[in-house]
């Protein structure tokens, strides 16, 4: 196919996948009530624990729910079209791949997707004892009224870098069948993985909040490992099918 005509592939898939979301958009949109009613639960929740009846969502303009609604409604539509657009891209770039690159791509997909939705669930676990632990540094007397548009930058962004931490031993795994990094090699870098993991888990969460912190850090340090020995059980494999090679040649 000429440039051109990879242009116009190109362009197709795209406006395809555009397509896609908007239809996703308009029907996220019809629930964004729900939606809305189970992000702010944690609020509820903490308000009725401590007797507190002043407790809200704050819209600080005219446009301010409506604002809220679009930026739930892209962001939930990007969820519901991804079927989609990831198909599109796939089907752009797959005749250029190799049999084995399609197998790694397809595996690496299927891995790093229930991964990245594991994190979100537990940023959704994490965020009421985050709200929990701030709501006890308001001063006696004062009231929570939460703007409406930071406590949903607040949601949407834990879910999302928590989301993507657990993506990262799928990478390092990627790295390993890519030839780069060694499963040894992954497993001797494993206290600068714990160090990690627990600064980005204080980072992530309240520095009051032990609790939390614990839990994100176990868990990113054992999908850590488990990255680091299956890495090695490839690097077993790889060596095996080397001999067995070499020993055919040989006879």
């Amino acid at each position: 196919m000429s440039l051109g005509g990879h242009l116009l592939e190109l362009r197709r898939r795209l406006v395809i996948a555009a397509l896609a979301l908007v239809i996703a958009m308009v029907v996220a949109f019809l629930i964004t009530d729900p939606i809305i009613s189970f992000i702010t639960d944690p609020i509820r929740q903490v308000a009725k624990a401590r007797g507190d009846d002043f407790a809200a969502l704050n819209f600080g303009t005219v446009t301010a729910a409506f604002d809220m609604r679009m930026r739930i409604a892209f962001a939930i539509g990007i969820f519901l079209s991804a079927p989609v657009w990831l198909w599109q891209i796939w089907a752009f770039i797959m005749p250029g791949l190799t049999r084995k690159e399609i197998k790694y791509t397809l595996g690496f997909v299927g891995a790093a997707v229930p991964l990245f939705f594991a994190g979100c669930y537990v940023g959704v676990l994490v965020m009421p004892h985050i709200i929990e632990l701030m709501w006890g540094f308001t001063p006696k007397g004062a009231v929570n009224f939460y703007a409406a548009q930071d406590y949903y930058d607040f949601v949407f962004k834990l879910m999302i870098v928590i989301g993507v931490s657990f993506i990262i031993p799928v990478f390092l795994v990627a790295l390993n069948l890519a030839g780069i990094m060694s499963g040894r090699g992954i497993l001797k870098a494993w206290r600068i993985a714990v160090l990690i993991a627990c600064v980005f888990a204080a980072l992530a969460t309240p520095a009051a909040d032990i609790v939390s912190m614990l839990l994100l850090a176990g868990i990113l340090i054992v999908l850590f490992f488990a990255a680091a020995f299956l890495s090695m059980l490839f690097d077993r494999r790889k060596r095996k099918r080397d001999k067995e090679f070499l020993e055919g040649s040989a006879v």
